[in-house]
């Protein structure tokens, strides 16, 4: 059975070239990613070419996302790193004023002294360091260290359960949306999102740069999991990243709230990432640990969309073993079934109770497959959704653009077609285009399911077809 839930990857000095980007397309990549925060522009930009080279080549439609930064805290630049102790005070500072102890950093964020109190708690890089607030002045804090460890430069600076008062798009976000927007990208990420508003503002920013990508909305913080629904519900797709959630939130509860959030998309209708740590230790070793394996095989049978995986194929030492063993575990899970929250999407609307009768038709047909017809790939989305057990899920769309975003969905193969006033040609040219794939058989059942008007076909129908 084909594999349905999609892969990310992000790019990096250990994939970069295109020979690598081709194997991981070969290998089974879906989108790439490119963080930000770490990218120079022009890199950015002939990595988006050579994507597009590489995939035009295999006759695959890959979508690029492009990661924004985000509003994130960070530390200044040190000489030296700091190796701190137990019980050392740490400053940090605005950058317009002196130190006055020897342990002190600046930090880009001048609102973070009216924002946080003593007694709170403020995490450094991603948790390696522990502090405790002591004293908040004007234009400093002073924190104690609660637990040993390395400060150096740049360093991200996360306060669970502190509301803070960032923009939704720093001026290097805006930069480098415009750059997203050029590129033609596919997707672009909001990072630190925490609320509906702030990814309404993205999604304004990009149209008034005319773009037309997708937006994700990056799950990090209690702010954003207690607006969770929505945003949702504003969001063409939600990444649960677990990384700063991780901090941000007890870690005996991040498991949980993975499920809750990955169930809430499913029931309002929203495509869904799980992201972070997947294969962390692959970044050095070339085999998963125990707990990895178990962690995908558990976000895959949550029927996830996508994975993302991050360090692991940027910088790691094994970049296409770590797709080989994220495809092998998803593959192995999914034959099994899953938690079935695709039962519980909301029908809110004609076109969404369509999808569902045409799931029930194609389930129910020995061998059948289900093709959908879409212009803007919406009707695809909401079939996906509701997790048809076919494994033979096809979208056909005359726009390549839909294809490869349609390449982050679960389940579905896209298809590029023209479409004819006349349906019958339409759905002949689609039928051949799968038996040229070897992916049909004289006599298959096929359901078709779509949107678009023609001369003899109204819009969210269903026909029965055999090829």
């Amino acid at each position: 059975m084909p594999r349905k839930t999609k892969l990310i990857v992000t790019l990096g000095p250990a994939t970069e070239s295109a020979e690598m980007i081709g194997k991981l397309i070969d290998g089974g990549v879906n989108v790439f990613r490119l963080n930000m925060s770490h990218a120079k522009h022009e890199w950015a930009a002939e990595m988006t070419k050579i994507v597009r080279r590489e995939s035009e080549k295999r006759d695959k439609h890959i979508a690029v996302l492009f990661d924004l930064t985000g509003p994130s805290i960070r530390t200044g630049d040190l000489k030296e790193a700091y190796e701190l102790k137990e019980g050392d005070r740490v400053e940090f500072r605005r950058d317009d004023v002196k130190p006055s102890i020897p342990l002190s950093t600046t930090v880009n964020y001048p609102g973070l002294m009216g924002d946080v109190t003593a007694g709170n708690t403020l995490v450094v890089d991603n948790g390696v360091l522990l502090m405790r607030i002591e004293r908040v002045d004007d234009d400093r804090i002073i924190c104690e260290v609660r637990t040993p460890g390395k400060m150096g430069s740049r360093r991200h600076i996360n306060l669970p359960g502190v509301r803070l008062n960032l923009p939704a798009l720093t001026d290097k976000d805006r930069i480098d949306l415009a750059l997203a927007v050029e590129c033609g990208a596919d997707y672009i990420a909001g990072s630190f999102v925490r609320d509906a508003a702030h990814v309404r503002e993205l999604r304004e920013a990009m149209e008034a740069l005319e773009g037309d990508a997708q937006i994700i909305a990056k799950i990090e913080d209690q702010e954003a999991i207690r607006n969770i629904d929505a945003i949702i519900k504003i969001s063409d797709v939600i990444m649960v990243a677990r990384g700063d959630l991780g901090i941000e939130v007890d870690f005996e509860d991040l498991p949980i709230l993975q499920r809750r959030i990955v169930k809430r998309c499913h029931e309002l209708g929203t495509r869904v990432i799980v992201a972070t740590q997947l294969l962390e230790s692959m970044i050095t070793n070339p085999t998963p640990t125990r707990a990895e394996v178990t962690d995908v095989m558990n976000a895959a049978y949550e029927e996830a969309d996508a994975l993302m995986l991050s360090g692991e194929t940027s910088v790691g030492r094994y970049p296409e073993r770590c797709v080989d063993a994220i495809i092998r575990i998803a593959s192995r899970i999914e034959p099994s079934g899953g938690h079935g929250f695709g039962q519980s999407v909301i029908l809110r609307d004609e076109r969404q109770k369509t999808a569902r009768a045409a799931i029930t038709l194609a389930d129910s047909l020995a061998d059948a497959r289900l093709i959908v017809l879409t212009r803007r790939g919406v009707l695809a989305n909401h079939v996906a959704l509701m997790r048809p057990k076919t494994a033979a899920f096809y979208a056909f769309t005359p726009k390549e653009s839909v294809c490869r975003q349609l390449s982050l969905t679960r389940g579905i193969r896209a298809f590029k077609l023209s479409f004819s006033s006349n349906i019958e040609e339409t759905i002949q040219r689609a039928t051949e285009q799968l038996r040229k794939a070897d992916l049909v058989r004289p006599g298959t059942p096929i359901v078709i399911l779509s949107d678009i008007l023609s001369d003899h076909f109204a819009a969210n129908s269903i026909l029965l077809h055999h090829a």
